[in-house]
């Protein structure tokens, strides 16, 4: 069985799971924005702008869905979208937090950074091991020499811990990356596996 701690902010609870094994011509040259004009002719500087403008228009996804940590039950929707099963726990005078696994792996998502258990800010990944309390230290300082965007470390009880942050703040992140953050999250779990229990 481990025991999930909640850190930096994350509440009081605690979380079980069991874990086994511009004016650029195309030459380079900068011209001043009063010389486009007589570099190019009027129409033919209107019909660019009005080509760039159409541009940026067409780069920015149409109706990009945002997301932040402000409702569990959309990061919910977006988990179970991978086809992972999700659980939210949501307890009196505590941060909510969903419970859920992939491929035997349990972890959980922490809402943090709240305001009186609600209106959070960002989110951690977070799962462990509570039968692979030998690993040396060396070891974790090799994973976060050698890993991005998550970190491992020992918890108190000397259980093999991994954790990962995503800011979604403000008006959010779009979906898509959010959906993204889990596929990393996924990848890093597999190997965290690997890594602690390496022969």
């Amino acid at each position: 069985m481990v025991v999930i701690k909640s850190t930096k902010d994350a509440g009081t609870g605690t979380y079980h799971h069991d874990n086994t094994p511009f004016g650029v011509d195309f030459s380079g040259t900068h011209l001043p924005v009063s010389g486009l004009g007589e570099a190019m002719g009027s129409n033919s500087l209107r019909a660019v702008l009005a080509m760039g403008a159409a541009l940026a228009f067409s780069a920015a996804p149409a109706h990009a869905e945002l997301v932040n940590a402000k409702n569990p039950a959309t990061i919910k929707a977006i988990l179970e979208s991978q086809g992972w099963p999700a659980t939210l726990v949501s307890k009196p005078g505590e941060d909510p937090y969903l419970e859920s696994n992939r491929n035997g792996l349990k972890f959980v998502v922490l809402f943090m950074n709240c305001t009186e258990n609600k209106n959070c800010k960002t989110l951690q990944y977070y799962m462990g091991f509570s039968d692979a309390k030998n690993v040396a230290l060396d070891r974790f300082n090799e994973w976060n020499r050698t890993k991005r965007f998550a970190r491992a470390y020992r918890d108190e009880e000397g259980d093999p811990v991994l954790e990962m942050d995503v800011d979604v703040d403000f008006a959010g992140i779009p979906r898509e990356n959010v959906g993204e953050t889990f596929n990393t999250w996924a990848s890093l779990m597999d190997s965290f596996r690997e890594f602690i229990f390496e022969k």
